[in-house]
C-alpha cells in the first residue's frame, strides 16, 4: 500500500466553515515565504488532528498550479513517534516544497529534530509548523504583508552586524548575557532550499556561543509544547548551561527539568530569537507566540542547522518573554541600544 494517501474527498473540506480562508492563508505563506509555484510539487505531512489544515494546504498548491501535491498522514503510526518512520525516510526528494502540519507533543521533540534533517538534506524548501491551529490559518498571523516584515527583518538583522555580545533585560528582572560573535542572524520569513523555518513566519533568530551565556531569564510567556505560564518561571544559566530554574510551581519545575535533561546537549542554550510579525498573537502556542511583536525568546537544545551552530541535541525547547530591552556590545568596543521595553528603536 502507497504511505502517500489522500485523508478525504477535497468538496468535504470546501463546505466546512472558514475553510476557504483557511486556503487563502495557505496559499499566500507558499507563494510570498516557501517561493511555491506552478509546476512545482509539494508534500504535506499531516495527521488525524490537523488533517483538515493539510489538505488547506494541499487546496492551496493547486490553486498555485501545483502539479503534484501530495498528504503524508503519520497517524498511520503508533504515537507519540520517538524517531522518523521507514515510510517518510527519503521520499522528500520528490518535493520542492514539504510543509509539517500535525498535532504538536513534548515527547515527539526528537522525532521532529530527526524529520527537519531528514527534509533539508534534499533540495527542499521545509515549513514546520506543529500545533499549527485552524485560527492561525485564517485570522492574522498568516494573513499579513510579507514585504513588510522582511524589511523589518532586514533592517534589525543589519544592527546585529559586527556584534560581539547582547546584553537582554526586562523589568521583570531578565538579565542575560550572551555570545553573539560570528553568530549570523537568520529569518523564516523567506525559506530557500536546503532549509526551514516555521509556519507562522515572522521572527529573526541566532545560535549564541554554547559556551558563554550567563545571567538569567524571567519567562512570563509560553514555553514550547506546554503553553502560557500563569506565574513567572526564572531560568539561571551559567556558561551557556541551564543550570538552575525557580517558580512557584515545582511540579512545572519538575516537568521541565525532564525534558531539558533528556540528553547532554538539551540544558546548553540553543537559541536567541525575536518576534515580528505584528498580526501573531499570544494564544498559548509558541508557534503563534514566538512570531509576535515585542516579545523575544531564548530556547536550549539542538541549533546545528543556524549559523555556526554547534548543539547536537535530539530535543530543541523554547522559553518567550515579554517587552525585552536590548543592548550589543559591537566587536570594537562601542554599544548601541536597539531594542527598548519590546520596540526596535
Amino acid at each position: 500500500m502507497s504511505q502517500i494517501m489522500e485523508l478525504a474527498n477535497e468538496e468535504e473540506y470546501e463546505r466546512c466553515s472558514n475553510y476557504h480562508k483557511m486556503v487563502d492563508g495557505a496559499e499566500k505563506a507558499l507563494k510570498s515565504v516557501l517561493s511555491f509555484d506552478q509546476g512545482q510539487n509539494i508534500l504535506v505531512v499531516t495527521d488525524k488532528e490537523k488533517q483538515d489544515i493539510g489538505q488547506a494546504f494541499i487546496s492551496g498548491a493547486k490553486r498555485l498550479g501545483g502539479l503534484k501535491t501530495d498528504l503524508y498522514s503519520i497517524s498511520q503510526h503508533q504515537r507519540p513517534l520517538d524517531k522518523l518512520p521507514e515510510g517518510l525516510k527519503g521520499i522528500f526528494k520528490n518535493y520542492n516544497v514539504v510543509v509539517n502540519a500535525f498535532h504538536g507533543d513534548a515527547k515527539e521533540t526528537p522525532f521532529r529534530v530527526e524529520l527537519l534533517y531528514d527534509e533539508i538534506a534534499y533540495d527542499v524548501r521545509v515549513a514546520h509548523a506543529p500545533g499549527i491551529t485552524k485560527e492561525m490559518m485564517y485570522k492574522g498571523p498568516m494573513n499579513v504583508d510579507y514585504d513588510e516584515i522582511v524589511k523589518d527583518a532586514t533592517s534589525l538583522m543589519d544592527k546585529f552586524n559586527m556584534a560581539k555580545e547582547v546584553h537582554i533585560t526586562t523589568e521583570l528582572g531578565t538579565d542575560l548575557v550572551l555570545d553573539i560573535q560570528d553568530r549570523g542572524f537568520s529569518t523564516d520569513v523567506v525559506i530557500d532550499k536546503k532549509s526551514f523555518g516555521n509556519l507562522p513566519a515572522g521572527e529573526i533568530w541566532c545560535a549564541p556561543t554554547e559556551t558563554k551565556g550567563h545571567g538569567k531569564v524571567v519567562v512570563d510567556g509560553s514555553i514550547g509544547d506546554i503553553g502560557m505560564l500563569d506565574v513567572p518561571l526564572t531560568l539561571i544559566i551559567k556558561d551557556g548551561v541551564l543550570t538552575g530554574m525557580e517558580c512557584v510551581n515545582k511540579e512545572r519545575v519538575e516537568h521541565l527539568w525532564n525534558l531539558v535533561t533528556i540528553d547532554d546537549m538539551a540544558s546548553t542554550i540553543g537559541e536567541l530569537g525575536i518576534g515580528l510579525n505584528p498580526n501573531a498573537r499570544l494564544v498559548g502556542n509558541l508557534l503563534e507566540d514566538e512570531k509576535a511583536g515585542e516579545t523575544a525568546h531564548i530556547a536550549f537544545g539542538n541549533n546545528m542547522d543556524m549559523n555556526n551552530g554547534a548543539n547536537n541535541s535530539k530535543t530543541h525547547r523554547d522559553f518567550l518573554f515579554n517587552k525585552p530591552s536590548m543592548v550589543i556590545t559591537y566587536l570594537d568596543g562601542t554599544k548601541k541600544e536597539i531594542i527598548r521595553n519590546g520596540k526596535v528603536i
